[in-house]
């Protein structure tokens, strides 16, 4: 079968945070009276990381069945065929399986993470971040009131991200480091850490007998020919580790808030469930249903998906090149998030998600406020959308970088 990525899907008045939401969450105008150049229905809207692709046909089909057995009540995940089909992707996709006992649920990784948080750091304890990082990591640890220490990822002229490992090491000999929160493929910057690379954190991280918490969820979005390894597959005996996936990225279902959460150490697993079982535990059905039908027949979808993401990064890195040379532009390895450093034209442009709104009409997320840290200039978009609006979008950029340099 032959999927549609081309078709432009109408999301407006649907509740959705994409279309509707978007003046609170990145411009925290929530009465909506912020004035802009564009109306609202007329941004490209390259900004939160869900996609604007129709979901796979056997997910909307699965989510219809289980709806025809007409009651909606209070449900866990009791049958075998949730826990067989996830297992069975695992295998088939990275040669590995997670014990049952060891799975446990959340309606996302983000709420995960606030409640781990919580449980693994003392007042003084610190968690370690890479920067730039998803801004909700050092968000998990303002709310409750613990503390972070950032060590930057580098840079090198290519525009190829990698870890600074001298730096690593001494965040994590800091006598309060507890917790490595790890990102893998990394967001916002899309890497893949290698085998190597990954041995190297693992190795840090059991000398200093740190807790990990590895944050997998972008790890079926890769580039065609690209290998994600599972963290538990470089740690298989490491009791303090706890992986985070998800398939609600890859296929486009966010809003069913559905995440699993491998917890080794039994103490920690009991904790968490106990702190979570009054809204996690017990799970939206249509989630499940969802869930076990994009592991046993998304494949297909999930392989003609990441070959049109292909072509969409490619025709960033073609427009960027023949429009503003000055950047330099690396298709990241994973993820539909394109991260692209803007300083060469934009450096003296203080916010570059109020220009991007006000000058191009798109919407979008940069820089150090939204990223924690080593962002400054950066801008990510999300490419997850029919072609045409990728292009749309820009060259609405391109024109407005233009105009910019112009003065």
């Amino acid at each position: 079968m032959q999927y549609n990525f081309d078709e432009i899907i109408d999301r407006q008045h649907t509740n959705a945070l994409n279309t509707d939401g978007f003046r609170g969450y990145i411009f925290h105008d929530f009465a909506g009276k912020k004035v802009f150049p564009f109306k609202d229905d007329e941004f490209i809207r390259m900004w939160v990381a869900d996609m604007e692709f129709a979901m796979c046909p056997d997910i909307i089909q699965a989510i219809k069945d289980r709806a025809d057995r007409k009651i909606i009540g209070y449900s866990q995940v009791f049958e075998a065929d949730f826990y067989e089909a996830f297992n069975a992707w695992n295998q088939r996709m990275y040669g590995w399986t997670y014990p049952k006992q060891e799975i446990c649920f959340s309606l996302g990784i983000i709420p995960a993470l606030y409640t781990l948080v919580d449980l693994l750091l003392s007042d003084h304890e610190c968690a370690i971040i890479h920067t730039p990082a998803y801004g909700y990591f050092q968000h998990a640890i303002d709310e409750r009131h613990k503390h972070a220490i950032h060590t930057k990822l580098r840079c090198d002229d290519q525009g190829h991200w990698t870890i600074d490992f001298d730096d690593l090491e001494k965040a994590a000999a800091n006598p309060f480091a507890k917790l490595l929160i790890w990102c893998n493929p990394h967001n916002p910057t899309g890497r893949v850490w290698t085998e190597e690379e990954l041995q190297h954190v693992a190795n840090i991280v059991k000398k200093y007998n740190l807790w990990i918490i590895s944050d997998e969820i972008h790890c079926d979005i890769l580039r065609q020919g690209v290998r994600h390894i599972p963290m538990a597959k470089i740690m298989p005996d490491y009791e303090k580790l706890i992986v985070c996936t998800s398939a609600s990225k890859c296929f486009n279902m966010a809003g069913l808030m559905f995440s699993e959460i491998m917890i080794r150490s039994q103490k920690l697993r009991r904790l968490y469930v106990a702190s979570t079982n009054s809204y996690a535990m017990n799970i939206n059905p249509l989630s499940t249903a969802a869930h076990t039908a994009a592991y046993q027949h998304g494949g297909p979808w999930l392989d003609q998906l990441k070959t049109y993401l292909d072509g969409n990064f490619q025709l960033v890195k073609d427009m960027l090149a023949q429009h503003l040379p000055k950047i330099v532009f690396t298709i990241p390895e994973a993820t539909y998030l394109a991260w692209i450093n803007m300083n060469p034209y934009l450096q003296d442009v203080p916010n570059i998600t109020e220009f991007m709104a006000n000058q191009a009409g798109v919407l979008l997320e940069g820089g150090d406020d939204l990223f924690v840290g080593n962002a400054k200039g950066y801008i990510r978009l999300n490419l997850a959308m029919p072609r045409a609006i990728v292009q749309k979008g820009l060259e609405r950029i391109i024109q407005a970088v233009h105009d910019h340099t112009k003065h």
